[in-house]
């Protein structure tokens, strides 16, 4: 398994950083794995500087990111006919205010892992989360030091899906609909909250009681509402089922929703494709079956 790994220079600077923070919690897991990390320049010498990952082979240099560093990981996302250079998905740590995080590369790598189904991790709760996904999968017991991350009843998850993917937002919330109601609480945009409560009524939820609790539609304002509710972290997840071939008039509001995510980095969770949320979700219902 191959990670791209990229961090904003705030992330790795004192051993507090995010980058190592994550690595603390999810060394063992990242190790029992054999996953490799093919990091950008800078990134992989801060790692090697603060001594993490202590002889371990599957850390991989890329060169600096001026010099093509995540040009190469966006190549290796789409596959290059070699399997020792083709990314499973990229964990990039993002710094909301640093702008290197909107230059083409940075775009293009979050796009093409959308379009592939591949995971693109960009917060600390994220990445952790993601190596506990992989552990569930691969047959190990459950973490104790994820088990605040799938406290689902203490959590609420955000539905958002552009007009195209509402069909396969509602066919999963149909196929995980035990699951998304482990939840304290579900939130959606206007027409997509809608769709969720009339699947949810089908489903014997009571006629009284909504399901999922409707913001205002993407283009008027909901994703900047759910953003809120992220940043006051009264959302700890969001699954969004992006279609990354339509230009949208509120762009900037669907931004303004992943920014808030990244700003609170060690309590938010962003799931951006089908596939990955079906992989999510089969874990997290496989790991909640363990836990019992």
């Amino acid at each position: 398994m191959r990670l791209g790994l990229a961090a904003n220079r705030l992330h790795h600077l004192g051993e507090e950083a995010a980058l190592f923070r994550w690595l603390r919690a999810c060394e063992a897991g990242i190790r029992e794995l054999d996953l490799h990390l093919h990091a950008v320049g800078r990134t992989c010498d801060a790692i090697v500087a603060a001594g993490m990952l202590p002889g371990y082979g599957g850390l991989r240099r890329y060169p600096y990111g001026r010099e093509g560093g995540l040009m190469n990981l966006v190549a290796e996302v789409v596959g290059l006919g070699e399997p020792q250079r083709t990314l499973d998905g990229a964990i990039y740590l993002i710094d909301p205010v640093d702008p290197s995080s909107t230059f083409p590369e940075a775009v293009a790598l979050k796009r093409q892992c959308v379009i592939h189904g591949k995971p693109f991790i960009t917060t600390v709760a994220g990445a952790r989360d993601w190596i506990e996904v992989a552990r569930i999968q691969a047959g190990y017991a459950p973490d104790p030091g994820a088990d605040s991350l799938h406290a689902f009843e203490l959590q609420t998850i955000a539905l958002i899906a552009h007009d195209a993917m509402k069909p396969q937002m509602l066919a999963y919330a149909a196929e995980h609909f035990d699951l998304l109601s482990r939840f304290a609480r579900r939130v959606a945009t206007g027409t997509t909250g809608q769709r969720l409560n009339e699947m949810a009524w089908s489903r014997g939820w009571p006629q009284e009681q909504t399901w999922a609790h409707r913001y205002e539609s993407g283009p008027m304002g909901g994703d900047a509402q759910i953003a809120d509710l992220v940043l006051e972290r009264r959302c700890q997840r969001a699954i969004f089922f992006e279609d990354p071939h339509v230009a949208r008039q509120h762009e900037a509001d669907i931004q303004l929703l992943e920014r808030a995510v990244t700003t609170v980095t060690d309590d938010a969770v962003c799931v951006t494709s089908p596939a990955v949320a079906q992989h999510w979700a089969m874990a997290a219902m496989a790991r909640v079956r363990r836990k019992n």
